[in-house]
């Protein structure tokens, strides 16, 4: 981090307009478009696996590597976020993940659908997602709004789960699964002119004191040195699977067992809505309770030590 948290925001003359509403808009909505698509994928399952004459195997695959680049991708876009700023990042994931969409698209082979659905869509992620704007959100926002700014951002990728799940089989229904790709990877552009709102200056040695100051492995082994760190991210890991497995295969077993698609796209939404009701009462109950009555994070001071996301 490049300076104590909630002192980067603009005091004067062109930054007025970001002011903590405007942060907490964008950011939410950069939380809610990367995260649709990823959690919607699981419907293009069929119509792909069926038009190329693929096993569902294929599919897997291809977002097996996604999650892990995803989970891999995030300590390192947090590290280049903390020398470089986080605008740069979030505009180059917003691309990848934007190539990721356009190059399933047209993906005809497993090997194109592994570099396209897989390898640009997981680096994407990791480098425009909510973990990047939760890590703006304490840099830029008071401490009085940050509780419920996480909360909200991390409620606004589910909220984007909740849409996009029906949107995405609508789209597939009436336009088919190209077409709905194709409007999936120009969505992912608008990220580029929203994290304008959550840009932070480059690191400069003159920022941080010289006793803050960490280098990248440096901040892992502190994260991984503590114990709530470690159980942190054992919750991920097991979220990420169960969750990851719903995604994916449950649209395709519906399908198989003679519902609709748009069961398996309202089900989908489902898990997502009430996942805001939980992340949303977290961020309340932050700000009311003290941080002794709930789980401690790592003092890790660099925005790399994320977890990888469900």
């Amino acid at each position: 981090m490049t300076a104590p948290a909630g002192e980067l925001r603009p005091a004067s003359g062109i930054g007025n307009w970001r002011t903590p509403l405007v942060i907490i808009v964008c950011g939410c909505v950069i939380g809610l478009l990367s995260f649709g698509p990823r959690s919607s994928l699981g419907f293009f399952v069929q119509p792909m696996s069926r038009e190329f004459s693929w096993g569902r195997d294929v599919f897997g695959l291809a977002l097996a590597v996604q999650n892990l680049l995803w989970g891999l991708g995030q300590p390192i876009a947090g590290a280049i976020a903390d020398r470089f700023g986080v605008l740069r990042v979030m505009c180059v994931g917003a691309v990848l993940y934007a190539a990721g969409l356009f190059m399933m698209r047209y993906a005809a082979t497993p090997l194109s659908l592994d570099v396209g659905a897989g390898v640009l869509i997981g680096f994407g992620l990791s480098g425009c997602s909510f973990n990047l704007v939760l890590s703006a959100f304490s840099k830029l926002l008071p401490p009085e709004r940050r509780g419920v700014a996480l909360g909200a951002g991390t409620a606004a990728g589910s909220f984007g789960q909740f849409l996009f799940a029906p949107f995405g089989v609508a789209m597939i229904d009436n336009f088919g699964w190209q077409t709905a790709l194709t409007v999936f990877a120009a969505l992912m552009l608008l990220i580029i002119p929203l994290s304008l709102a959550l840009a932070t200056p480059p690191a400069t040695s003159a920022d941080v004191p010289a006793a803050d100051q960490q280098s990248f492995k440096t901040a892992l082994a502190e994260a991984f040195g503590h114990r709530s760190y470690v159980l942190l991210v054992l919750g991920f890991f097991t979220c990420g699977f169960q969750l990851a497995f719903i995604t994916v295969h449950l649209p395709a077993y519906l399908v198989d067992r003679g519902m609709s698609a748009q069961t398996g796209g309202w089900v989908i939404a489902a898990i997502g809505l009430f996942n805001i009701i939980g992340s949303l009462s977290v961020g309340a109950l932050q700000n009311r309770f003290p941080k002794s009555s709930r789980s401690r994070s790592p003092p890790s001071r660099r925005s790399c030590s994320a977890p990888p996301p469900a």
